[in-house]
């Protein structure tokens, strides 16, 4: 069946009610605290004041909440959950700050950029690989935005079909299976997407199902409608066979070479 379409008016009703709601998920709280003294009563008398009076905020606008998975590029089998408090700066652009949980504790980890399959291919062909394909992510049922009603998260994932995300970690504070560095340490890496089930470890999903209470196997039943709208992407086979597992094709996932396409 092919996907309805949606007004910009009902994906701005979209963005609203994902940013009025975005909340209500559960807690998911980050693994580990840096090392450090406690805040002393001058700091927070200092942070008090400044949320007061400095209210012209970058972040405020971040409040769109997406929650999902990366592996990194150079070593597939290191792979944690992400949760991504993005702006919608446009159309085709979209800015997140990057956690390792969904509470006032939590670490910041990170940065990905989202843009629109008409930007990614106005990109020169050696930036390209920087970028990872998203089709699989919402096809799967594994990229979710908790917390809001079913058909504003369709909507919302309808409008991120066919996009492209650049991510960075900078902090490896909870690599999934391992323990993770109390501190941001080393040099930042590069992060991908999985492509095709079974590229992502065993629990990985689970765990984050069960602690929000979402299925994501229900998901990917929602959102078979949405595969009329998927292309051939780039860099959906950037890590094929680089995985321990065996893995398996998702009908619509699709890597652009594959398919014949420059």
């Amino acid at each position: 069946m092919k996907p309805k379409l949606h007004s910009a008016s009902r994906m701005t009703l979209t963005l609203i009610t994902a940013s009025l709601l975005g909340a209500c998920s559960s807690s998911a709280n980050p693994p580990l605290a840096p090392p450090g003294e406690e805040k002393k009563t001058k700091t927070e008398v200092l942070e008090a004041g400044a949320a007061m009076l400095q209210t012209d905020s970058p972040l405020e606008p971040m409040n769109i909440y997406l929650d999902g998975f990366h592996a990194s590029k150079e070593d597939p089998a290191h792979q944690m959950e992400a949760h991504h408090f993005c702006r919608q700066v446009n159309q085709d652009f979209a800015q997140c700050v990057l956690f390792d949980g969904n509470t006032r504790q939590a670490n910041l980890i990170g940065i990905e950029y989202i843009i629109s399959e008409a930007l990614f291919e106005s990109l020169p062909e050696k930036e390209k690989k920087y970028w990872h394909p998203h089709n699989y992510e919402i096809l799967s049922g594994q990229l979710v935005a908790p917390g809001i009603p079913d058909t504003a998260e369709m909507e919302l994932m309808e409008g991120k079909m066919n996009s492209y995300g650049k991510t960075w970690h900078v902090w490896n504070s909870a690599p999934f299976g391992a323990t993770g560095d109390r501190m941001p340490l080393g040099e930042p890496t590069l992060e991908w997407s999985f492509n095709r089930d079974g590229e992502d470890m065993p629990g990985l999903v689970d765990q984050r199902d069960q602690r929000m209470g979402i299925s994501t196997s229900e998901k990917r039943r929602q959102r078979a409608e949405l595969k009329a709208l998927a292309k051939p992407q780039s860099g959906v086979d950037a890590l094929k066979g680089k995985f321990p597992r065996p893995t398996r094709d998702l009908p619509g996932i699709v890597d652009k070479k594959a398919a014949g396409l420059k």
